[in-house]
């Protein structure tokens, strides 16, 4: 992935969303990120846009949330997975090479050219399978 130069709204919601540390909401974003001084929702979405094009951040499209990448290896911005468990909510992003390596696979045989892709796998974490 290249470098990419951040705006300052970028930087100021990409240091925001790094913090929360799990997926946040835009409007809540903008709540949190007022006072310096991003005021629209407009600023928001196009920070957050821009964000996930270069992979710094994905969307969990279940949640219509945002969290920052967490896989320093993350190749491609526009195809990511992630294990959500239904009980406490943890979303992890998966890194797996065989995954990918299938799936690269699978859009070749399927014959569509697919943009981008987001996986979302619903289960239990190993904390709350416990309980």
């Amino acid at each position: 992935m290249q470098k990419e130069t951040l705006s300052k709204n970028q930087k100021i919601i990409l240091d925001y969303i790094e913090k929360v540390n799990e997926p946040i909401k835009a409007y809540s974003i903008l709540h949190n990120v007022q006072k310096k001084g991003i005021k629209a929702p407009p600023q928001v979405y196009r920070a957050l846009d821009k964000l996930v094009e270069i992979g710094k951040i994905h969307k969990i499209e279940s949640k219509n949330a945002f969290v920052a990448c967490k896989n320093s290896n993350c190749q491609i911005s526009k195809a990511t997975a992630f294990s959500i468990c239904e009980s406490c909510e943890e979303v992890s992003e998966i890194s797996d090479h065989k995954l990918s390596k299938y799936l690269k696979t699978f859009q070749e045989k399927a014959g569509m050219k697919f943009n981008k892709y987001n996986l979302e796998f619903f289960g239990l974490c190993k904390k709350c399978s416990i309980k």
